[in-house]
């Protein structure tokens, strides 16, 4: 039996559809992989000299008026400097920058976002995502994201928005992160799991347990679980159960 021209050559335009639409799909998924890693960004001047992975001393070598605050816990700490309201800070150095916001893990720079002002060179989104993007030597893989754009390459992240009318871009590194993330759901198993003990009763209450708080504080004692206090002789109170 012949087949109908006509459903032959719908099912070769039908193919030829099929591979367009491959095709498209493989170019569009390419376009959205940046496989730079962090230490592969070039040095641009609207950075203003900062770069992830710095240290203390690198920063405040840049910026002499930077204070640094005390990390907290999970060895986070932040701050930042103001060259547009701040008198001290060299203005020609940081010309058109109203704020720079530094966070660190354990001493390095793991986020760096810098807000510019209504004076920067490029101030509609897609003439600072062009120029930003020629600048740093990226590809051309930003998706949108709300009101901005953003890029995700080996390990870091950049975001680029419009921030009280004014570009701002935001650098991080998407692996301290992940530490940060991981250092903070230990801390929050480690508080669940952490129970206190009555010195004068030998009962121990789960930290959550309400009825913990008719134990004065001078009779407290702290074990890591329930194990360790049931090892020191303790049993869980009543109320708790």
């Amino acid at each position: 039996m012949l087949s109908h021209p006509i459903s032959n050559i719908n099912k070769t335009l039908w193919l030829l559809l099929l591979a367009f639409l491959s095709v498209t799909a493989a170019s569009a998924q390419q376009q959205q992989t940046c496989s730079l890693k962090i230490d592969q960004l070039t040095d641009s001047a609207e950075l203003r000299g900062f770069r992830l992975g710095m240290t203390y001393d690198q920063v405040k070598a840049r910026v002499p008026q930077v204070r640094f605050g005390h990390a907290d816990e999970f060895g986070v700490a932040k701050t930042s400097i103001n060259p547009y309201f701040d008198p001290s800070i060299d203005k020609v150095a940081f010309a058109d920058v109203r704020t720079i916001s530094l966070d660190f893990l354990d001493g390095k720079l793991v986020t760096l976002w810098i807000g510019f002002e209504d004076t920067f060179k490029w101030q509609t989104l897609d003439e600072f995502v062009a120029g930003m993007s020629k600048s740093l030597n990226l590809p051309n893989s930003w998706m949108t994201k709300r009101s901005g754009r953003q890029m995700s390459c080996e390990g870091f992240s950049i975001l680029a928005s419009k921030i009280a009318g004014s570009p701002s871009i935001r650098i991080m590194d998407e692996t301290a992160q992940e530490t940060i993330a991981a250092r903070r759901e230990g801390a929050a198993a480690a508080a669940d799991a952490l129970v206190i003990g009555d010195q004068r009763s030998k009962l121990y209450y789960q930290a959550v347990c309400a009825a913990l708080e008719s134990v004065p504080e001078s009779s407290r004692i702290k074990f890591k679980d329930k194990d360790e206090a049931e090892k020191a002789g303790f049993k869980l109170a009543k109320d708790c159960q």
